[in-house]
């Protein structure tokens, strides 16, 4: 299964979560450049990036979530039908559909970052990895009541364990790298990306005038 190319522009830009007109001083620095979350399921990419949208009057989406509208079932529907690849092959669809927007928080799959393809796409704007420790992923992880496709029957913790390990290298090539502590509230995390954010862009800026 392929996401329909008639499905593709079908999607909704998502609203504001926050003023469109933000004071916040990195808005303007960001001139709509879009951040990518990405990062190991039960990251907290979601639960971070709506705060982060909300304070940087950015809108936030989450790519999932827009793949599933788009498909008309759900991520395990199409894992149980299609397989991982078809899965795959449609979350670069959707990111393909999303990437010409702008002033964007976007939540991304765990996977994306397997595919070269996707980070064409995602370089397009700032890539920030959501990392968190094995401890703080299998708490959370344990603690959703709608298991994962990748680890459903079989040992969540080797899974996701091997998971990480395979993909950590991935993660690592982001633009800009948020440890969490393993009492921090998606807040504190949408701050800590605030705050790590000018560095980097003053870096870009400096790199840019060189």
């Amino acid at each position: 299964m392929t996401l329909p190319e008639d499905s593709r522009p079908a999607l909704q830009e998502p609203e504001p979560a926050g003023r469109e007109d933000s004071s916040h001083p990195l808005a303007r620095r960001l001139k709509g450049c879009n951040l990518y979350l990405v990062g190991m399921m039960g990251s907290g990419k979601s639960t971070a990036g709506r705060p982060l949208a909300a304070a940087l009057g950015y809108r936030f989406i989450d790519a999932d979530e827009t793949l599933e509208r788009a498909a008309g079932c759900s991520i395990p529907e199409i894992f149980a039908r299609d397989g991982e690849a078809a899965f795959r092959d449609m979350e670069t669809a959707v990111l393909e559909s999303i990437a010409p927007w702008h002033s964007l928080v976007v939540a991304t799959g765990g996977g994306v970052v397997t595919r070269p393809r996707n980070w064409g796409l995602l370089r397009q704007g700032l890539v920030v990895w959501l990392d968190a420790s094995e401890e703080l992923l299998l708490k959370r992880l344990r603690a959703d009541p709608n298991p994962r496709p990748l680890l459903k029957a079989v040992d969540l913790d080797d899974r996701m364990v091997r998971l990480l390990s395979e993909r950590r290298r991935l993660y690592g090539e982001a633009d800009l790298v948020i440890h969490q502590a393993i009492d921090a509230s998606p807040q504190r995390v949408a701050e800590q990306i605030l705050e790590a954010l000018p560095p980097l862009l003053r870096e870009r800026q400096e790199a840019a005038g060189s």
